[in-house]
C-alpha cells in the first residue's frame, strides 16, 4: 500500500501492472466486480459489486489495467476530497494545497505517477477542479455520451463520466473506447476555429493573465458576456436529495460531518423549488447558445483561483470553486480543463475549452492544438 506523503490517494490499491497494459486509476464511485467499492462512504465500506461499471469494462477490454480505486470526496459531494473516513487526498505537485474534488484521488494518482490514465466523474466540476489543482487535463464529455451504468449517482441529470490524463492525448485515447462512435480529428491550425472568451474578469489577477494569454493563441477570438447558471441549483440539490432520501435517514450517523449539512439542505428542497429551477435551467440552455453565437468554442478559466489550502472549509469555499465549472453541468456541454501556466504562488492556472453539445471531438482537437502551442 502507498505510505507517507501519498496517504489518502487510494481506497483500494491493487497489484502493479505486469505484462503490459496502461495503468488506470479508477475513482471509487465506479463499481468494480469483485473489488471493494465504497463510493467514498462508510455506509458502503464493505460493498463488493458483482459487476463493473460500463466505463471500467470498456477501458479494461481496451487494454487498460486497473491499479487501484482512488479516494474521493464522500459520495462525490465536495470539491476538496477531504474524506473523513479514508483520509484527505494530498496534492503531489503542491503539498499543503487541495488536490480538488471530488475526483481528487484520480488526479493525485496521475500527478504522482502512480497511473498513466484515470477515470473520474463530474457533476459540478469534479473532473475539472482536480485537473486544475494538480496541473492535469480532464474532459467532461457531452452529457450522456459516456454511459453512466455502474456509477453511483450524485445528481443524475448533471452527472458525467470522463477521462483524466497528464495531457490531451491521454484523454483522447481513453475517449476512443469510452465513446467509440466519436470521430476525433486534429485541427490543422488554431485559425480554424473562432473562440469566444468569458469570465476572466472574475478570476484572480495571474489566473486571468494566464488564461487570456493562452486564449490569445487562437487568432480569431472575441470577448462575450456569457451567462451563469444562477437559479438552477435547486434542481441539482433536489436530485441529490432524491438519491439519499431513504439512505440518509437510515445511516445518518455514518455520513461525514462535512457533507451532512449539504445532504440535509438537499433533502429540504421542495418539488416546487426544483420545478422552478428546472425551468430556469431550460432557459439557461437557450441563453447560452445565443450568447455563444457564431463562435465555435468558448474559453474560460477553470477556477477563479489556484488550488486552495488543503485545510480549507469546503462548504464555505465550494461556491467560488465551482463558479466556472458547474454551469457546463447544467448545460451538458463538453468541457476540457487544460493547464496554462503558473499563476499566484507559482501554482498552475487552468482554462476550460467548451463547445456545444456533441462538439467533443472539436473540443479535444482544439485542446491538443492549444497544448502544443503553449509548449512550443
Amino acid at each position: 500500500m502507498t505510505t507517507g506523503p501519498l496517504d489518502g490517494i487510494w481506497i483500494t490499491e491493487l497489484d502493479a501492472v505486469e505484462g503490459g497494459g496502461i495503468p488506470l486509476a479508477v475513482k471509487d464511485l465506479f463499481d468494480t466486480a469483485g473489488i471493494r467499492t465504497t463510493y467514498g462512504s462508510a455506509v458502503f465500506a464493505d460493498h463488493v459489486p458483482a459487476e463493473s461499471a460500463w466505463a471500467v469494462r470498456a477501458l479494461e477490454e481496451a487494454g487498460y489495467v486497473n491499479v487501484g480505486k482512488t479516494n474521493l470526496h464522500e459520495f462525490a459531494y465536495g470539491v476538496t476530497s477531504q474524506n473523513l473516513h479514508y483520509g484527505t487526498v494530498p496534492n503531489p505537485i503542491a503539498p499543503g494545497r487541495t488536490a480538488g474534488g471530488s475526483s481528487g484521488g484520480s488526479a493525485a494518482a496521475l500527478a504522482a505517477g502512480l497511473a498513466d490514465a484515470a477515470l473520474g466523474s463530474d457533476s459540478g466540476g469534479s473532473i475539472r477542479i482536480p485537473a486544475a489543482c494538480c496541473r492535469l487535463v480532464g474532459l467532461k464529455p457531452t452529457y450522456g455520451l459516456v454511459p453512466g451504468d455502474g456509477l453511483f449517482p450524485l445528481a443524475p441529470s448533471f452527472d458525467h463520466a470522463g477521462p483524466m490524463g497528464r495531457d490531451v492525448d491521454a484523454c483522447a485515447a481513453m475517449m476512443r473506447h469510452l465513446a467509440p462512435a466519436l470521430e476525433q480529428r486534429p485541427l490543422g491550425s488554431l485559425e480554424e476555429v473562432e473562440v469566444a472568451v468569458a469570465w476572466t474578469d472574475e478570476a484572480d489577477p495571474l489566473v486571468r493573465a494566464r488564461v487570456e494569454e493562452a486564449a490569445a493563441r487562437f487568432p480569431r477570438t472575441r470577448r462575450i458576456a456569457f451567462p451563469t447558471a444562477s437559479g438552477t441549483s435547486d434542481a441539482f440539490m433536489r436530485e441529490i436529495g432524491d438519491v439519499h432520501r431513504e439512505l440518509y435517514p437510515e445511516h445518518a450517523e455514518l455520513y461525514g460531518e462535512n457533507i451532512r449539512p449539504k445532504i440535509e439542505r438537499c433533502l429540504g428542497v421542495t418539488e416546487a423549488e426544483a420545478a422552478t429551477a428546472a425551468h430556469r435551467r431550460e432557459a439557461y440552455r437557450d441563453e447560452a447558445l445565443e450568447a455563444l453565437g457564431g463562435a465555435d468554442l468558448l474559453v474560460t478559466p477553470t477556477l477563479p483561483m489556484v488550488a486552495p489550502p488543503a485545510d480549507v472549509d469546503e462548504i464555505a469555499t465550494r461556491g467560488r470553486v465551482t463558479l466556472f465549472t458547474y454551469p457546463f453541468n447544467a448545460l451538458g456541454w463538453p468541457t476540457l480543463a487544460l493547464p496554462c501556466g503558473a499563476a499566484e504562488d507559482g501554482l498552475p492556472a487552468s482554462l476550460q475549452i467548451s463547445g456545444r453539445p456533441g462538439a467533443d471531438a472539436l473540443v479535444l482537437a482544439a485542446g491538443a492544438a492549444l497544448e502544443a502551442a503553449l509548449k512550443a
